[in-house]
């Protein structure tokens, strides 16, 4: 069986640990900081565990899951021994870049390296390391655990065999894949990224409430969660970087943030994560 790191333990890097764990792969869960990776590991534990209490698997199932999973703060450890690693850091290029270029030193040549980039390039990612034929992207989708869709994403120089390979670890740990060309945003960001900004717009013109404009989409367009919830979720962070990163590599007006997500950046109203964004928890 396949030997994971995740680089992040963030909400999704936290998520994918989790999902390859179930599957059966070992995980090294990696962050710069001890606190980061117990809070990831906490993530898990509790998600794990309540699917003990709803007896959806035994006690002994909870436990081989949450012993395939291992912490560390240290790059080199987290991908040593490893067939494939995959990046869930902050969507910023600088960030990503620097990350590919390490893991190009540390990992052995056979190693697939991922990322789970929601709208940066593939190919200018893969630039950095010394191996560009094995960088692919690997998309999942917030919560990890719940989403089906993963979207794979070749860049210019990504081996059609690596992009194999991460598809049928997708396919391992549960999920399905789509194949995706190395543009901004992919297939997904690119619808969802116009539905925050038009959301964002709604709440800053004082069109509707917030619960109606929800409404709308949930009730009229058959959406099983608002835009606004949607966001919330997802974190506004990470809705501003995506749209920052769509508006700057197309140029197109229609990705340009909505300045009210960048005022809800600013004073840390990021949704659930923090208690408060378009609602308040």
């Amino acid at each position: 069986m396949m030997k994971i790191a995740l680089i992040g333990a963030g909400t999704m890097g936290a998520g994918i640990a989790q999902i390859a764990a179930e599957a059966g792969y070992d995980v090294n869960l990696m962050d710069i900081k001890d606190e980061y990776v117990e809070k990831g590991i906490g993530t898990i534990k509790r998600f794990i565990g309540r699917k003990l209490e709803k007896e959806k698997i035994t006690k002994e199932q909870h436990d081989d899951i949450l012993g395939r999973i291992n912490g560390t703060t240290e790059i080199k450890d987290a991908v040593e021994g490893v067939q494939m690693v995959i990046e869930a850091a902050p969507e910023k290029m600088d960030i990503k870049k620097e990350l590919f270029k390490k893991m190009g030193e540390l990992c052995e040549k056979n190693v697939i390296l991922s990322s789970n980039t929601s709208t940066l390039s593939i190919t200018e990612i893969a630039s950095s390391t010394r191996y560009p034929e094995r960088v692919v992207g690997t998309h999942f989708f917030n919560p990890v655990p719940l989403m089906r869709l993963v979207e794979v994403v070749k860049g210019d120089k990504t081996e059609a065999a690596i992009v194999k390979k991460a598809a049928d670890f997708c396919e391992g740990a549960g999920k399905t894949p789509i194949i995706v060309k190395d543009v901004p945003g992919f297939i997904v960001n690119r619808f969802l990224c116009l539905l925050y900004n038009e959301g964002a717009y709604q709440v800053q013109d004082q069109i509707a409430s917030n619960e109606d404009i929800d409404k709308g989409l949930k009730l009229g367009a058959n959406h099983p969660m608002g835009i606004l919830e949607l966001m919330d979720v997802v974190g506004i962070d990470i809705v501003y970087y995506a749209l920052q990163s769509l508006w700057e590599s197309t140029k197109e007006e229609r990705y340009k943030p909505c300045p009210l997500l960048r005022e809800m950046l600013d004073s840390n109203r990021l949704g659930r994560k923090t208690g408060e964004g378009f609602y308040t928890y």
